[in-house]
């Protein structure tokens, strides 16, 4: 196949816009043309996906399975045509065709099918499989909307619906020939056949499982993964009797239950028939993926006896957990197989990825609602969470451990513990939490099995969220090592960046590098926001989901201090300090939504104060997503990494500000610790309670209201929150559910605790700020060490740990 030049890159674009959308190029829109841009590299990827799933078949190559009920796949026309090679030709060609290549790349929206850091390793790991030439698929929901849309009125989060699919939906190739029906409901008959149990179920709901697939290149190879996402259909689109009565509403209503299915990534499951909706989604999306994988492998085949051999089924949280269970009744009610021999199968083919500690988080259904909603599943997770009790007894022989580890118990289904008991292999994200994992979360488990629990910290993919989204450091990089080698071995190419350390040409052009992306930002934010951002501050950030972990209100906190101080003295010395906050709040969380709107009546009150004037700004960046990350990550100075000790399974936005040269201001949680290791305490700024002083200080009986009664700006910082600002709203519901509960633990992620020791970190960075030469340094030092924390590394580890695939070196 031919390489695009200029030339035949503007006869293909305007080709797809003559056949495709009945126009020439003087008569397309904007988003007409980056449909058709996207359609002229898809048709590339198909091709290369063909010819790679042949050499799959034709080496009979064991193949991975990545199931995640989130993919935030962000924008993808730039970073397709980035790892094609024909990034460059694209620009040129619309260039020449009268277009912006910025503008046109801006019209495509991001597929938001994921919430945060969960979906966004998803995707990061879908790109380093491609690269590594790594047979593997994705597969998820086609979620009609993804998250929601944010906008904020009146300093309040409002949730609109994010219609990704209508510019979005050009990557996706309808595969209706490949069809799965799931079944839900009924009930089920028994009979024997000689010695064989079956199970029929009958009187079920059906509704249709439509593959939509999405190609997913590689760097510099040709190899072509899929991503397959489900759309859910009725197999009756209109009840003809009901609606030729008149009945209007009763004709479509199974249409309707069906497509809600696919309609609203994490719908709100404080109710019942949210509950029901989700455990919906979950199965439908593990029993079309589950029955698609067994189909392919017979027809490779001829048998499921070797399954295990040719197939690996990486499930991401808990989410598909329902895999053990599904894959189970297909080997045993489809294909025939006695309970052990379809056990061996199961517990061989599956791997288990625990991304959280909080006992929130770990799934649990109710078994009234998983009996009537999945007869089948329901029976066979009794057997499996029986044989499962009998041996932990065996083992143990201790109540309390039995009770701990119960799949079923006390009318709940647990699945994290579903998946230890019906997987090969348990991991943690970072190195601390995998530690927790073993030594605390699964411990009597870990006691038990300890060869299952293993440990693959996460990883980004440093092309798109370096030499893509930065190309002035992609530039820089390149001079420094002597040509792209970074790109595919980061881990050895980045450290050659430290002998730069004392090199001044390097350090002040790395300035200018971080001064441009910072006025980038500025740009960006004015169109966006209408704000005016000022670029010669400290760009200081802390952009991720918003949950009280995180503490984002451990920030706001100081910088309401920091308010104070200056009102106190409006003269002091105080370098011109930005802070920015990004992050959407599920919607019915209203603690999160609460601190949303505390930072917005703080920013109302900095921004509005001629005290602050070239001195302090806040700002809340609406709708925060992947393409605004990728242009405030290269722009940011500072890095918010603050959550509790031992609360962060690992975060991946940590190794995006570390690799784009911003430096951490936070504690050692999660992957921090893993940076800590290369960077060292002169690299970063640490602060607070240690994993196992937080334990000591709960233990010892941790009393919030002395320390607030003790501290006297800390008193003052909450008075000031609790009163509130100059939009007359009053925070004293928040500063309450600190000092003394609400409901729940007072302060239960220990703010108060490292408030004294935060500030004084922060005091610290500002500090080092003020020497840019030892500022740049320590930025160099952060960027040549972060190549460890590049996807393709996390990629090979699961290879060579859990999946047993080969992989491109």
């Amino acid at each position: 196949m031919e390489k695009f030049t200029k030339e035949s890159m503007k006869q293909a674009i305007a080709d797809k816009l003559r056949i495709n959308f009945g126009c020439d190029v003087e008569e397309a829109d904007r988003g007409s043309v980056m449909k058709a841009c996207a359609m002229v590299l898809r048709d590339r990827m198909s091709i290369n996906a063909v010819d790679t799933r042949s050499k799959i078949r034709k080496k009979q190559l064991r193949q991975v399975h990545y199931m995640s009920l989130e993919f935030l796949m962000g924008r993808s026309l730039m970073k397709n045509a980035y790892n094609l090679g024909v990034l460059e030709p694209m620009r040129a060609a619309l260039e020449d065709m009268g277009f912006k290549p910025g503008g046109i790349f801006d019209m495509e929206p991001d597929a938001g099918l994921g919430n945060g850091g969960l979906g966004r390793l998803a995707a990061c790991y879908m790109d380093s499989l491609a690269t590594l030439e790594i047979p593997a698929c994705g597969y998820s929901i086609c979620y009609e909307l993804g998250i929601f849309r944010q906008r904020i009125v009146d300093g309040q989060q409002m949730e609109l619906p994010d219609n990704w699919k209508d510019q979005g939906d050009a990557w996706l190739i309808p595969k209706p020939d490949e069809v799965e029906e799931v079944h839900f409901g009924g009930t089920l008959r028994e009979f024997w056949d000689g010695d064989r149990l079956h199970v029929v179920n009958e009187g079920y709901t059906r509704v249709l499982a439509v593959p939509c697939d999405m190609s997913i290149a590689g760097y510099d190879t040709k190899h072509t993964n899929t991503l397959r996402l489900w759309d859910a259909k009725s197999p009756t689109p209109i009840d003809m009797s009901a609606f030729n009565q008149g009945d209007y509403l009763r004709a479509g209503e199974e249409r309707a239950m069906a497509e809600a299915i696919a309609k609203v990534l994490y719908p709100e499951d404080n109710h019942y028939e949210g509950k029901s909706l989700r455990l919906r989604q979950q199965y439908f999306f593990v029993s079309a993926t589950v029955q698609s994988i067994v189909r392919k492998h017979i027809q490779a085949y001829g048998t499921v006896t070797n399954f295990h051999e040719k197939n690996v089924i990486q499930i991401n949280d808990t989410h598909p957990a329902l895999v053990i269970p599904e894959l189970m009744r297909i080997l045993m009610d489809d294909a025939g197989l006695d309970w052990e021999t379809s056990w061996n199968i199961t517990v061989n083919s599956v791997a288990y990825t625990n991304h959280t500690v909080l006992a929130e988080a770990l799934e649990r259904w109710p078994q009234d609602l998983m009996q009537s909603l999945l007869p089948r599943i329901w029976q066979i997770l009794c057997e499996i969470a029986r044989r499962w009790q009998t041996k932990v007894e065996q083992y143990y022989h201790d109540e309390a451990k039995t009770r701990n580890m119960a799949v079923i118990w006390d009318g709940e289904v647990r699945m994290a513990n579903l998946c230890i008991a019906g997987g090969m292999a348990v991991n943690g994200v970072s190195a601390l939490h995998s530690d927790i994992l073993r030594s605390d979360v699964f411990k009597d488990a870990c006691g038990m099995e300890p060869g299952k629990f293993k440990n693959v910290t996460n990883g980004i993919d440093h092309r798109r969220w370096l030499a893509e989204i930065n190309p002035g450091l992609d530039s820089l990089i390149r001079d420094l090592t002597g040509g792209d080698d970074y790109l595919r071995h980061p881990g050895t190419a980045l450290p050659k960046l430290d002998k730069f350390a004392k090199d001044k040409e390097v350090l002040t052009r790395l300035g200018q590098i971080k001064h441009a992306n910072k006025l980038a930002f500025a740009k960006f934010a004015k169109r966006e926001q209408g704000v005016i951002v000022n670029t010669d501050a400290i760009f200081d950030v802390q952009v991720k989901r918003l949950h009280e972990y995180k503490r984002q209100l451990l920030n706001v906190m100081h910088i309401v201090h920091l308010y104070l101080q200056l009102r106190d003295n409006p003269n002091m010395e105080l370098r011109p300090h930005t802070f920015l906050f990004g992050a959407k709040a599920a919607p019915g969380y209203a603690v999160a939504k609460r601190i949303i709107r505390l930072i917005n009546s703080l920013a109302d009150q900095v921004n509005n104060d001629p005290i602050c004037k070239d001195k302090l700004q806040v700002f809340f960046m609406e709708n925060y997503r992947v393409s605004m990350a990728e242009v405030l990550m290269p722009a940011s100075e500072v890095s918010q990494q603050i959550s509790t000790a031992g609360k962060e399974a690992s975060g991946t936005g940590n190794m995006k500000f570390m690799m784009n040269g911003a430096l951490t201001v936070g504690t050692l949680d999660g992957a921090n610790v893993e940076m800590h290791e290369v960077l060292g305490d002169e690299n970063m700024f640490l602060f607070g309670l240690k994993t196992e002083e937080v334990k000591e200080v709960r233990d010892t009986g941790y009393n919030p209201y002395r320390l607030y009664s003790r501290d006297a700006s800390l008193h003052r910082v909450l008075d000031q929150i609790s009163s509130g600002f100059r939009d007359g709203v009053r925070y004293d519901d928040i500063t309450e559910r600190l000092l003394f509960g609400g409901g729940s633990t007072a302060d239960e992620y220990m703010l108060l605790a490292d408030f004294a020791s935060y500030c004084a970190a922060e005091r610290r960075m500002v500090e080092t700020y003020a020497d840019q030469a030892k500022w740049n340094q320590m930025s160099l030092h952060n960027i040549a060490r972060s190549g460890i924390f590049a996807a393709d590394r996390s990629i090979a580890d699961y290879a060579e740990t859990i999946w047993n695939v080969p992989y491109k070196k």
